[in-house]
């Protein structure tokens, strides 16, 4: 009986310590930068955005009255954004390099379940294939948080126990609710 958790970590990576591969292998993402809100005003200085994902809400070392999280992490500029949960909801996602395993392949509006999260059930959507590449979009029926540039996307027949894995994706830009604004990747 194994008595070690199981980890949902990056398993190659010695130590569990993920941002001494990413400084190697992205030396910019390493560099310090401010932590700022939604609207710019800074908050704080943070030691490079390797440290942070989206959708985090702890070890941000920021004292303003209510949580905040990470909404989304600007590398060009060094910025983390942070913002409340609200901000995190998610209606539409783009997706390139698609897999798909479901036959001829998605038209459009074609009814799916999409997983964003590996701890997350598949939610209902709708999928659009964007014929000039390999990519699609995806409009979810309900607001996803959390979701973020350079995850999996897998799509599913359905969102039942059975559910039959139709193919997947790399997830490259989301389009948030609450501001209104796209990330690109």
């Amino acid at each position: 009986m194994a008595e070690k958790a199981d980890s949902q970590d990056i398993c190659f990576v010695p130590q569990g310590r993920y941002a001494d591969v990413i400084a190697r292998l992205r030396p910019d993402a390493a560099r310090a930068g401010e932590i700022v809100d939604l609207g710019g005003q800074v908050l704080g200085q943070h030691e490079g955005i390797i440290h942070y994902t989206v959708g985090q809400r702890r070890g941000l070392r920021l004292a303003v009255g209510e949580p905040l999280y990470v909404i989304r992490l600007e590398p060009d500029t060094a910025r983390v954004v942070v913002g409340p949960r609200a901000a995190l909801a998610t209606s539409r996602i783009r997706i390139t390099d698609l897999n798909w395993l479901g036959g001829a392949g998605p038209v459009e509006n074609l009814p799916v379940a999409v997983r964003v999260r590996s701890t997350r059930e598949p939610r209902p959507a709708l999928l659009t294939r964007d014929t000039s590449g390999d990519g699609a979009e995806i409009v979810l029926a309900t607001p996803e948080d959390g979701v973020s540039p350079g995850q999996a996307c897998v799509l599913y027949a359905d969102d039942g126990p059975r559910a039959r894995v139709l193919g997947g994706g790399t997830i490259r830009r989301i389009d948030a609710l609450a501001t209104g604004a796209a990330e690109a990747a």
